[in-house]
């Protein structure tokens, strides 16, 4: 299991990294940039760079976006050469009045990154980035 830093402005982005210093988060460390969340940080692509410039080095992270910014959002984490989120706590539409299922999402989702020339993980890829334990199979 490997907790999910979270992180919803600078002072967070500041306290994680200080848990990473301090070897209190095993390695790699996994961030989330939660964007556009009243009171945090802005939906802003020179936010977001400039959050991902202060991640500890060996950081996994990814970010999205809340609303009509999620879809926009994958492109800008990919761009910055993170990983994605996307889903209905975030995001209940697929166009305005046409409500979504997180299928629908992710299939939008992987369409974005495919478009931006990157791939999606598989399952055992995803935890062997994340440096999670292989999966116990029954």
């Amino acid at each position: 299991m490997k907790p999910e830093l979270e992180i919803f402005d600078t002072g967070h982005l500041w306290f994680a990294s200080k848990m990473v210093e301090e070897g209190l988060i095993d390695a790699p460390p996994l961030f989330q940039l939660c964007m556009g969340i009243p009171y945090g940080a802005p939906a802003d692509p020179g936010l977001l760079q400039a959050m991902v410039r202060l991640l500890p080095a060996g950081a996994q992270w990814a970010s999205f976006a809340i609303g009509r910014d999620q879809m926009p959002w994958v492109a800008q984490s990919v761009l910055l050469g993170g990983h994605v989120r996307v889903g209905l706590e975030d995001n209940l539409y697929l166009a305005r009045g046409v409500k979504a299922t997180n299928g629908q999402l992710v299939e939008r989702a992987v369409r974005i990154v495919g478009d931006l020339g990157a791939t999606v993980a598989p399952p055992d890829r995803a935890r062997e980035i994340l440096g999670l334990k292989e999966r116990v199979r029954a």
